[in-house]
């Protein structure tokens, strides 16, 4: 009876993830391909805990026997060399449907990549008068294949960054970092770029304390640039350009800026603000004027110090 009742309470917690997988451009199930389930913990080690074949309508069941709920669970296929995943699943209901899992063929040429939006953020400067900049890209593949690279001179996509620019690091986003680098004043990205969704790129850079105006090159048409300035006095100069007010993000103030879509070579630059007074500034000049005076003193002192016969003099 004990067995019977810990089997049921075992069976109440499974949750089970049911889906799709088809082909994308016409939408046809894809039959008898694996698709696995993945279970992500938040230190970001991952382990397949189920897998199954797909049945003749692309459909597939798979359990989460013992729901982690510090964790999250995504689902995965593969065609044409490709993995495509599902988006993340939390499990708290004991049944989730996810949307169809669509997967295509691969090519390395077509319609160029979209930037469909460029966000731009620049927080205040430091004490060393550097400024961290993160830049998200979100890109849009507009064709009906998976972009891929064709060698590693031909990304599958690249996009000017401001020349300026040092201590460049990818950060996290749809695109693995591990298939993104710089490439002189360039982002280079030669991982896959599959059709029909936006995938986000994001990654920082630092501006050294002698930058006081930089220019974001538009090398390619980019429907939006969105901006977000710490330095809320600094000047924004674009074509054309919507100021949308302050925006208090985490208790830190930004400025917001936005322009309509840019064709290549389109000018957005920032110009900053002089750095202000800081009377705190002067301490270290007026400690070394100090020590300067007063070994001046010092020496003056000794030069008129009395001798023996001037006091006899006396």
């Amino acid at each position: 009876m004990l067995l019977l009742c810990l089997a049921g309470a075992l069976r109440a917690q499974q949750v089970v993830i049911t889906g799709r997988v088809l082909y994308g451009p016409a939408g046809r199930p894809v039959a008898r391909t694996w698709v696995v389930l993945h279970q992500v913990s938040m230190g970001g080690g991952g382990q397949a805990i189920d897998s199954i074949r797909s049945d003749a309508r692309g459909a597939y069941a798979l359990a989460i026997r013992r729901p982690d709920s510090a964790a999250i669970y995504v689902v995965s296929t593969w065609h044409a060399g490709i993995a495509y995943f599902s988006e993340p699943i939390a499990p708290g209901r004991s049944t989730s449907s996810l949307r169809p899992l669509y997967v295509y063929d691969t090519t390395s040429t077509g319609p160029a990549v979209r930037v469909t939006r460029r966000l731009v953020t620049v927080v205040k400067e430091k004490r060393d008068g550097s400024r961290d900049v993160l830049e998200l890209v979100e890109l849009e593949n507009p064709g009906v294949a998976t972009r891929v690279a064709r060698d590693t001179v031909r990304p599958t996509w690249a996009g000017a960054i401001p020349p300026v620019a040092i201590q460049f690091r990818v950060g996290q986003g749809d695109v693995s970092p591990q298939v993104v680098t710089r490439r002189g004043d360039s982002v280079a990205v030669y991982g896959p770029l599959p059709p029909g969704e936006r995938k986000q790129l994001s990654y920082t850079y630092v501006l050294s304390a002698t930058v006081r105006r930089v220019s974001l090159p538009i090398d390619q048409p980019t429907n939006e640039v969105d901006l977000l300035l710490e330095d809320t006095t600094a000047v924004v100069t674009a074509g054309k350009l919507d100021s949308l007010g302050l925006e208090d993000i985490g208790g830190r103030r930004f400025a917001r800026y936005r322009t309509p879509p840019l064709a290549p070579r389109a000018g957005v630059t920032i110009a900053f603000t002089e750095r202000r007074f800081a009377p705190e500034s002067l301490v270290p000049l007026i400690v070394g004027a100090a020590g300067v005076v007063l070994a001046i003193g010092f020496v003056v002192a000794l030069r008129r110090r009395p001798t023996v016969e001037d006091g006899r003099r006396r």
